[in-house]
């Protein structure tokens, strides 16, 4: 056995310079060893399935309803407002007026701007659907009433500010806030009536 190993090994590095061979093995290690440890990543979960013959069927007619014109269709397809109205607690104070009593200034201020959006959906101004960003109910609200365009967008900003910008909510930003959306509550009272 050694004759043979001795001869193999001469024959191969007699071909292959050692340096080189040391590399190309060192190579596989590397790549077995990544192999084995992504191990489940590049196996199939399972193997591809045949299709299997199937004999053709004999169908039956069926009896299909007639479909609804689509007038009565989209009828149905009302958008229902996602916001409420101003949310006031059971012992008649606002819900954004507890929350900023409590030192939550962050969660009074995005309160208020719910309270103000159910309010603008209420009115009939805006109808927001899901996903709506503050920012484009802020722009739908200024195409049917401009009056509100100042203080809606001042108040969208001071959210995004505070809650994607992740600002620290001080108690100056709910009086800025609250002044904000009692001047959009204003103006709208002033456009509609």
């Amino acid at each position: 056995m050694t004759r043979v190993w001795d001869e193999f090994a001469a024959a191969v590095f007699d071909v292959v310079p050692p340096q080189v061979l040391l590399l190309v093995l060192l190579a596989v290690a590397g790549l077995t060893g990544a192999l084995w440890y992504w191990y489940p990543a590049w196996v199939p979960t399972r193997l591809p399935r045949m299709p299997r013959l199937r004999m053709p069927r004999w169908r039956l007619p069926r009896w299909r309803r007639t479909r609804k014109p689509k007038a009565a269709r989209k009828a149905k397809t009302k958008v229902e407002p996602v916001f409420a109205p101003t949310v006031v607690l059971p012992d008649g104070t606002l819900l954004a007026d507890r929350l900023a009593a409590e030192g939550r200034y962050a969660e009074a201020i995005r309160q208020r701007l719910r309270d103000v959006v159910g309010d603008l959906t209420a009115a009939g101004v805006v109808a927001p659907l899901p996903g709506t960003t503050a920012a484009e109910v802020a722009a739908a609200a200024a195409v049917q009433r401009p009056a509100v365009a100042g203080p809606l967008t001042g108040a969208t900003d001071l959210f995004s500010e505070i809650w994607y910008g992740n600002r620290p909510a001080l108690p100056f930003h709910d009086e800025r806030m609250r002044a904000l959306t009692g001047d959009v509550r204003t103006r709208m009272r002033g456009v509609t009536s």
